[in-house]
């Protein structure tokens, strides 16, 4: 069983290489994938487009209107963006990837200004 305490490191050291991304922005990727594949009827691997959705619709049950602000300010703001994390995390090996999958898989999804939109009306 890997240490909890070496995972940390091996994040931190990531988070310390690969500005701008912050250590917020690793653990919400974590937290959003858990909440993804905790949806699914059995645990599974998911493909790029899945984790984006789960990840949108986690963001803005966490962060509601400013969620797009709070994944700026973390220094994610593309789709892509959510894929360097993910392979990040891949190669310290605290995720597993499947062959198919590349970081192609995240390019250009969609676009955070109407991923990320909340009508604040209350009557729409």
């Amino acid at each position: 069983m890997t240490d909890p305490d070496s995972l940390l490191e091996k994040i931190e050291k990531v988070v310390e290489e690969n500005k701008p991304y912050t250590l917020e922005a690793f653990k919400f990727v974590l937290d959003a994938l858990h909440e993804t594949v905790t949806v699914l009827d059995k645990p599974r691997h998911v493909s790029g487009q899945e984790l984006l959705e789960g990840i949108r619709l986690y963001a803005l049950k966490e962060y509601g209107p400013l969620a797009k602000t709070v994944l700026n300010y973390w220094g994610i703001h593309e789709t892509e963006d959510f894929g360097k994390i993910v392979f990040l995390l891949v190669d310290i090996g605290l995720l597993r990837k499947q062959p198919e999958d590349k970081i192609e898989d995240f390019r250009n999804i969609y676009s955070f200004d109407q991923a990320f939109a909340v009508d604040l009306d209350p009557e729409v």
